[in-house]
Order: structure tokens, then C-alpha cells, then sequence
């Protein structure tokens, strides 16, 4: 999963990035408008956390901006605001949810995956095939009931492929939930080796994650 924080308060933004990649997130970092509008040119995002005062234009209008060209990408705002004015004025344009400063970091990790569960087909935190079960929160998985041991890209990579577990996933559009434009210099191949890691710690298992040459990976469970 991929979140743009536009934020200009450079601890803010530091605190929540840190907080995120730690939950598997790859993370950009904006500290103005214009800055996320290069982003927003260029990439596609799951989540975007979006501060209203910002040094160039108010955070509501890239929101109202990015509604009126038709995307949908939930949007979380932020606001050391207390005005129940502006607080609806901001869901009225578009937001799909809103913190007040000083928040809970774990609360804005929570409301975050909530989003973008209400986006996704797979509601649920928890995701199962066959003997594997993963929890998306605590980037953990079982197979029949031993846990296993997964780095946080590794149980990221997992969690990807299993939320379209039986389609096919492109290796770019992994590699886009894994790495952040801060990880420019990680290629495009490192998806192969995680992917080979992952084949490994799943045997032996029914699970399997097959590579379709030029379109990418699907995992399965053998009938």
C-alpha cells in the first residue's frame, strides 16, 4: 500500500511516515501543493493524508481539485482547527475522514486501513487461504498455525497479492506498494526476490504464487 502525506510540518510529517512504513506502508512525503500535485502526476496512491493549512494553497483545495477531475482516492484530512464549520466544509468537498491536532498515531494507522478496507472488496483485517492466514494490521501471518517469520516487505508483498488472491498482479504495481520515491535507487527486480523469498517460506504448503511471464504474479491454493 502507497499513502502521500502532505504535510508541511516537517516532525508531523517524519512522525506519521515512520509510523506507517512501520505498518508496511510506503510512504511520500509532500510539504506543499504543488509538490503533491507532481506526486499525485505521476503515481497512483491507496490513502492520502492531506494537512489543511499549507505554506502555497489550503489543503481543501487540492482536495476540491482532485474530486472535480474524478478521483476517489479516500483522503484523510488533518487540521489544528476546531471549528465544527470547517471540519464539515472539509467532508462536504470530498474528505472521507479527519483528525484533529494532536492526534494518536495509532489512531490515524487505524483510520487509515479503515478507509481503505471501505475501498477494497476485502473488508476484513484478516485474510485467509487455505492454511495461511494473514492479519494486515500486525503484518503477521500463520501456515497451519506456526507463525511465520516475514520482514515488513515481505509481509507486505504477502499481504498485496493476497487481498487479489487468484489474479494476476503486475510486478509494477508491486513494486509501487512496496517502495517510495525515497527508494529510487531499489529496482524494479527486487520484486523477484522477494517473491523467491516468500516461495520459500510458504514450502511446503497448497499455497503457491505462480509467475505469469510479461504480466506478473498470482497466488493460489492447489485443489
Amino acid at each position: 500500500m502507497r499513502v502521500l502525506i502532505v504535510e508541511d510540518a516537517t516532525d508531523v510529517a517524519e512522525a506519521v511516515a515512520i509510523r506507517l512504513r512501520k505498518s508496511g506502508m510506503a510512504c511520500d512525503v509532500a510539504d506543499c501543493v504543488a509538490t503533491a500535485e507532481d506526486f499525485l502526476a505521476v503515481q497512483t496512491y491507496q490513502a492520502i493524508v492531506l494537512d489543511i493549512n499549507l505554506p502555497d494553497r489550503n489543503g481543501t483545495a487540492l482536495l476540491q481539485d482532485m474530486r472535480a477531475r474524478g478521483d476517489r482516492t479516500p483522503v484523510l484530512m488533518l487540521t489544528a482547527q476546531f471549528s465544527v464549520d470547517d471540519r464539515i466544509s472539509a467532508l462536504n468537498l470530498g474528505a472521507d475522514d479527519y483528525l484533529v491536532k494532536p492526534f494518536d498515531q495509532r489512531e490515524l494507522d487505524a483510520r487509515l486501513r479503515a478507509l481503505m478496507r471501505r475501498e477494497a472488496a476485502q473488508k476484513s483485517d484478516e485474510v485467509t487461504l487455505g492454511p495461511l492466514r494473514f492479519s494486515a494490521a500486525a503484518l503477521t501471518a500463520t501456515l497451519d498455525q506456526r507463525p511465520l517469520e516475514l520482514t515488513r516487505r515481505e509481509a507486505t508483498l504477502l499481504g498485496m497479492l493476497l487481498r487479489h488472491q487468484g489474479q494476476v498482479v503486475s510486478k509494477q504495481r508491486l513494486y509501487d506498494g512496496l517502495f517510495a520515491f525515497d527508494d529510487a535507487d531499489v529496482g524494479l527486480n527486487a520484486i523477484e526476490l522477494y517473491i523467491a523469498r516468500l516461495r520459500k517460506k510458504l514450502t511446503p504448503s497448497p499455497v503457491r504464487i505462480e509467475t505469469q511471464r510479461g504480466l506478473g504474479y498470482r497466488i493460489f491454493q492447489d485443489d
